[in-house]
């Protein structure tokens, strides 16, 4: 009786066992991102938030700065850092791309020679100057990284969207992004303060200080909350002018990704002369391998028996690693696939054929994912490595700000 009985137990936790691994197997478990996906939505729900209750700050800038102090939160820090963690990463990389690429429905050929080709060939050279200037100066300044280069971008082209896309083609260190966007993001958001002042001491009329607000801040949403202090007039011409720079962006990612190619040549180049010469000095000693496999053939053969016995147990590890590392030996393309997305928005805009209605609902889109991205771009950011930077990167940001300003006010002059 008490055999049964133990029989019976026995069997009973067996299948129960079996009963909770089947559960286990098949049991739905959120995807990895989902719980940084949903952290993200709140950040943005709160930044849309703020920006009702305070107009004059744009959404994008409330969602970078909710993302620092979330990544800084007592509560939220362990949350940022740990679970969300890979949530937060894919926003601030996939949904950037998707917001790029609905990004190029806010241009249109039309309004592009609508401008003049004056004040076009007035923003290229404020963008060259900005850009090159920039990355310069913040190379003699020993930036860490792709810094540099991200801040550069930034300040010439269109803020956090610029950086986000020419990261992508650089495989930039997330920190170097996130410091770059909270930068970048941190003088645009001064300059919807600042230029308004300045407007009548500079001599600017409406119009002109339009294309100066336009040629010279960041972010479209910066350039829309400080160019509106100046009326509709200057809130068109500035709109436009952004614009005018935002259409850049398409070809200096595929300049960078053409630079990353030819560096990536570079390296293969070297990496094959490396090994020829390794080549070169196997064969030399293959003679001596021969005179040794002659006078000790057992025990050449018993160590190969022990070496394939070894080889076997390291094969897949060794194969992950070749994968890997031929990974990181892909050329990227040439113009990015999420760029491409951006200039055949723009040329779907500029056939007319597009409602109203669409485009509003696609610009919504647009803010809606280009916040979730600066919110997970923003929790990367860590203030206290940052503040053994902090000096040399505020410098490069006011000396590239007074760049930017210097430069496009005098196009300004120029082409009025």
């Amino acid at each position: 009786m008490t055999l049964t009985a133990a029989r019976g137990r026995a069997r009973q936790a067996r299948k129960s066992r079996q009963a909770r691994q089947a559960r286990q197997a098949t049991g739905w478990r959120p995807p990895a991102t989902a719980y940084g996906l949903g952290l993200a939505a709140a950040g943005v729900a709160a930044a849309w938030t703020v920006h009702r209750l305070f107009p004059a700050v744009p959404l994008l800038t409330a969602a970078v700065v909710l993302g620092i102090v979330a990544a800084h939160l007592p509560g939220a820090r362990g949350l940022v850092r740990g679970v969300c963690r890979a949530g937060l990463s894919f926003a601030g990389k996939r949904l950037m791309r998707l917001g790029i690429v609905l990004l190029g429905l806010k241009l249109s050929l039309d309004d592009v020679l609508g401008l003049g080709w004056a004040t076009v060939a007035m923003v290229l050279g404020v963008v060259a100057a900005t850009f090159c200037g920039t990355w310069w100066l913040g190379r003699r300044m020993g930036l860490r990284g792709d810094q540099p280069l991200l801040i550069a971008t930034g300040y010439s082209i269109c803020g956090a969207s610029a950086i986000g896309a020419v990261s992508e083609v650089s495989d930039s260190d997330e920190r170097d992004v996130a410091t770059s966007v909270a930068l970048v993001t941190l003088c645009g958001t001064l300059a919807i303060a600042v230029l308004p002042l300045l407007q009548h001491p500079l001599g600017l009329d409406d119009a002109a200080f339009g294309r100066w607000v336009g040629a010279s801040v960041h972010d479209v949403g910066q350039v829309v909350a400080t160019a509106q202090t100046a009326g509709p007039a200057a809130l068109g011409d500035a709109v436009l002018v952004k614009l005018v720079r935002v259409a850049l962006l398409a070809p200096l990612v595929a300049a960078l990704a053409t630079a990353v190619r030819v560096r990536a040549r570079g390296a293969r180049a070297t990496g094959t002369e490396a090994d020829g010469s390794e080549a070169e000095g196997a064969r030399a000693t293959e003679p001596r391998a021969e005179g040794t496999r002659a006078a000790e053939p057992r025990a050449v053969e018993a160590r190969a028996v022990e070496a394939r016995a070894e080889g076997a147990q390291a094969t897949e590890p060794r194969a992950v690693g070749a994968r890997a590392e031929g990974a990181t030996r892909r050329r990227p393309p040439l113009v990015p696939l999420f760029i491409l997305g951006f200039l055949a928005m723009t040329a779907l805009r500029s056939t007319g054929i597009l409602a109203t209605a669409a485009l509003d609902a696609a610009a919504t889109a647009q803010e809606l994912l280009l916040a979730a991205a600066l919110f997970g771009l923003g929790s990367a950011v860590h203030l206290p490595s940052l503040s053994r930077t902090g000096a040399r990167v505020a410098a490069l940001g006011l000396c590239a700000w007074v760049v930017i300003a210097g430069a496009s006010y005098g196009g300004v002059l120029l082409t009025t």
